[in-house]
């Protein structure tokens, strides 16, 4: 446990770390006039975009501002470049005067190395208010982020308060966790759906599946409260119980102390949480619940922006289970790595499982790859 919360420590420690260097230059008359925009204001980018007729424009787009000479000044918007002056003058002023610029012109040092992303921060954007969509109860669940294991549920409007949604493994679940699937139905903050079991997702890992998730077919329904989206019940019942035989491959690498966990009976659902916007994301929630009998806490984000990166991050804790080991998944997806269309759909990184492993001692008991896809443009 010490060294989950050493970790822990570590990252709060970095991102609470404070600094202004290009505000202050600017301040004191030193423009800059090469930089790259952070995506701090989605309406700016949007209207940047719709100028030069991108559609769908991107929020998150890579925009680089070059001003340095009077005759050639230019806007590169993922990699193509427009005349600075084929944008309205309301627009570039916006530009000029955007707060939030990453100085590519900015000198460097031998201490360059350890303190020039520290020195990109920006800090007076960290937390704003959520979107609409994410303190509606009605219409919290439309999501365009399909991931392949773990996270929130990829919704789909169909009309209004109306949609669908689907996920891979639970919404607290790590990398081939779990071989739970869903399908569910949205109207008006009510859903219902059914999960099934996907066993071709876990037998990608071949040990340390002691602390597995398990399920076969079953159903559930729930309710966002309609005074927000902060609070949410549901039930989930199975339809089919494991047989023998399954019950006999699921457990197959239990122990007399870790044994994995397998759907059976009834659950009641709950979780609190609280959604915003951090360091520039569309999506974002601190959260506590209580899902199929497991107590887990954490933070989830989507498209969050520091220093010139946009990456998903997401930490879940588990800390207690009526069959499970404590666990905690963490989880890193990065964005910027494709080009043309994937440049922002899509995302990959690390997703890790700590947890004990079947001796009993501290480990990594799951380390894959992560996929997000982004369907659609952010909320």
């Amino acid at each position: 446990m010490t060294k989950y919360k050493l970790i822990l420590i570590a990252l709060l420690t970095i991102t609470c770390f404070k600094t202004d260097i290009l505000q202050a230059q600017e301040l004191e008359g030193e423009p800059v006039l090469y930089f790259q925009m952070e995506p701090f204001d989605d309406s700016l980018f949007i209207k940047i975009q719709s100028e030069v007729f991108i559609d769908p424009p991107d929020p998150k787009a890579e925009i680089i501002a070059d001003l340095r000479d009077a005759n050639n000044q230019t806007l590169s918007i993922k990699g193509t470049l427009y005349p600075f002056l084929a944008f309205s003058p309301e627009t570039r002023a916006r530009i000029q005067t955007f707060p939030f610029k990453i100085n590519l012109s900015e000198s460097i040092n031998f201490g360059s190395v350890f303190t020039r992303v520290i020195e990109r921060i920006r800090f007076s954007k960290i937390v704003s208010p959520p979107t609409l969509y994410q303190i509606s109860s009605t219409l919290q669940y439309i999501n365009p982020f399909l991931q392949f294991q773990g996270g929130e549920r990829f919704g789909i409007p169909l009309k209004q308060d109306i949609g669908i949604s689907l996920g891979l493994g639970t919404p607290y679940s790590g990398i081939v966790e779990s071989n739970f699937i869903e399908f569910n139905f949205h109207i008006l903050g009510a859903y219902g759906g059914i999960f099934n079991g996907f066993d071709g997702i876990t037998t990608i890992r071949k040990k340390n599946s002691h602390n597995n998730l398990y399920t076969t077919l079953g159903y559930h329904f729930g309710y966002v409260l309609p005074f927000g989206n902060f609070f949410e019940v549901s039930f989930a019942g199975m339809i089919d119980e494991a047989t023998e035989s399954e019950v006999k491959r699921f457990s197959e690498n239990d122990t007399e102390k870790y044994k994995a966990k397998i759907l059976s009976g009834s659950y009641f659902n709950w979780e609190f949480r609280y959604p915003f916007s951090f360091l520039g994301s569309t999506r974002a929630k601190v959260y506590c619940a209580n899902y199929l009998n497991e107590f887990h806490i954490g933070f989830t984000g989507r498209e969050l922006s520091l220093a010139g990166s946009t990456f998903d991050f997401r930490f879940d804790a588990m800390p207690s289970s009526d069959v499970r080991q404590p666990q905690y998944v963490l989880e890193f997806l990065v964005q910027k790595i494709a080009e043309g269309w994937g440049f922002s759909s899509v995302s990959l990184g690390p997703s890790l499982i700590f947890s004990k492993n079947t001796s009993g001692n501290p480990s990594i008991i799951s380390f894959l790859i992560n996929l997000r896809l982004k369907v659609g443009t952010s909320l």
